[in-house]
């Protein structure tokens, strides 16, 4: 009812044009109570939409306050309806699955996907792709495997680093790659060539892939003379060990018969039908690259130097002896060597062997071939053993002093050395004039 009479009084008040303080202050209040709950109102309505007041400035903000002031990265409901808890339980956020401990199942294809495929449903299998190499890598790819192989000989590590490699249409030219570095090597890199062709043999490369790599080589001779100029044999040789290995067909030969116009080409088939037709009774060539290096039994290699020594003893080449000595591939054993040049001084006559002996192991000293713990070997062996060569030459202490100096004065050893080597002693008995001491 008081409502009621303020609002008629407030109306006549109006119609008359009278206003009373009291009065305009309750309107005004009236009218502020108003607009905020219109403002309340469309706030709750859209949440995203912001009410500004005439002057352009947030309604119910202070825009210098950092608390009047909206921020767009809070993780909070600005909603109004939210209980303040965050997304997704805690398992959202940047770089995480989901929730500890949750379990995704697997989702059906959906049909309505654009990406969706009928032809493809079904069991997904991933398998590791390796390309294909190009015929330019596969010379630096292969090189460092023929050459690591020629320090170990397993041909096993070789087939297996083969299998990570996806060489494709050209896999045939590993074949030729590996005899055209072995044919630069030594003779026991050419055994150990021959070796792994056979092993890979009907396991990686047929016999087929083995024809086609020969015959590539056939056709490159003109080049490999170039670094090579005994090729031609080496690999009429290659072709022989390959065909009694089985690696070649039987028949390899007789494709060629009349159809070839290289001079090179035919020196090194007819190599090779020479040497089939030599040993046409053994089934494996296993000596037409000989036993290389320490696959030598211990008393073929010294019946080898004790020859070497003779026939330079006899010619006095120092060349030739270095070049059988460099072909017998046994660093290791050099010291036997040695060994063998001083006892042969020992027991010759005459100075002619002494220092023939001393300009040999001078020039093997100077080229490098005969290392300071091969050297050093060699003559302690002959100092350990001088009491033994006494026995058969009486005069071997005297002669090897003679020895030891001279090879010291040249150079060839070492003064540690030469202190090393024994003295026999010698007593004289009294004679006249003296004094009654005993000479040593």
């Amino acid at each position: 009812d008081g409502y009621f009479c303020i609002n008629v009084l407030e109306g006549q008040a109006e119609v008359n044009g009278n206003w009373t303080p009291q009065e305009k202050a309750l309107h005004e209040a009236r009218l502020k109570a108003k607009a905020k709950r219109r403002l309340r109102k469309s706030s709750s309505r859209n949440s995203t939409s912001e009410s500004f007041s005439e002057s352009g400035e947030v309604a119910g903000g202070d825009p210098h306050s950092p608390k009047g002031k909206v921020n767009t990265n809070d993780r909070k409901s600005r909603t109004g309806k939210g209980r303040g808890l965050p997304k997704k339980g805690g398992a959202g956020g940047k770089g995480v699955w989901g929730a500890a401990g949750m379990v995704y199942e697997d989702e059906e294809p959906d049909i309505h996907d654009p990406n969706y495929d009928e032809s493809y449903q079904g069991d997904t299998v991933y398998e590791t792709v390796v390309p294909e190499i190009d015929e330019k890598e596969l010379e630096k790819m292969v090189n460092p495997i023929v050459q690591e192989y020629f320090e170990h000989g397993d041909t096993k590590e070789v087939q297996m680093l083969l299998k990570e490699l996806n060489l494709g249409q050209h896999k045939y030219e590993f074949s030729s790659l590996a005899v055209s570095l072995s044919l630069e090597g030594k003779a026991s890199h050419r055994e150990l060539t021959s070796r792994l062709l056979s092993d890979l043999s009907g396991k990686m490369l047929s016999q087929s892939e083995m024809g086609r790599a020969f015959d590539k080589m056939l056709k490159e001779l003109p080049d490999l003379i170039l670094d090579t100029p005994d090729a031609p044999q080496m690999l009429g040789q290659f072709i022989a060990r390959a065909i009694a290995d089985h690696v070649l067909h039987m028949s390899f030969l007789d494709c060629y018969k009349g159809k070839v116009d290289c001079e090179h080409a035919r020196v090194a088939l007819d190599r090779a039908a020479v040497l089939l037709s030599m040993k046409r009774e053994m089934v494996r060539l296993d000596n037409v690259w000989g036993v290389g290096g320490g696959l030598r039994p211990v008393k073929h290699l010294i019946k080898e130097m004790n020859l070497l020594l003779k026939e330079y003893l006899i010619s006095g080449d120092v060349s030739e002896a270095e070049h059988c000595l460099r072909d017998l591939e046994v660093p290791h054993f050099h010291h036997e060597l040695v060994y063998e040049a001083v006892v042969m001084v020992l027991e010759s006559k005459g100075d002619t062997a002494t220092h023939m002996m001393m300009k040999l192991l001078q020039s093997f000293w100077k080229t490098g071939l005969i290392t300071v713990d091969q050297m050093n070997r060699g003559f302690q062996r002959v100092y350990d053993e001088l009491p033994e060569i006494s026995l058969d030459v009486p005069h071997a202490h005297s002669i090897m002093e003679t020895f030891v100096d001279l090879c010291y004065q040249e150079s060839v050893i070492t003064k540690q050395l030469r202190d090393a080597c024994p003295s026999r002693g010698r007593k004289r008995f009294v004679s006249e004039g003296d004094g009654g001491m005993i000479k040593t």
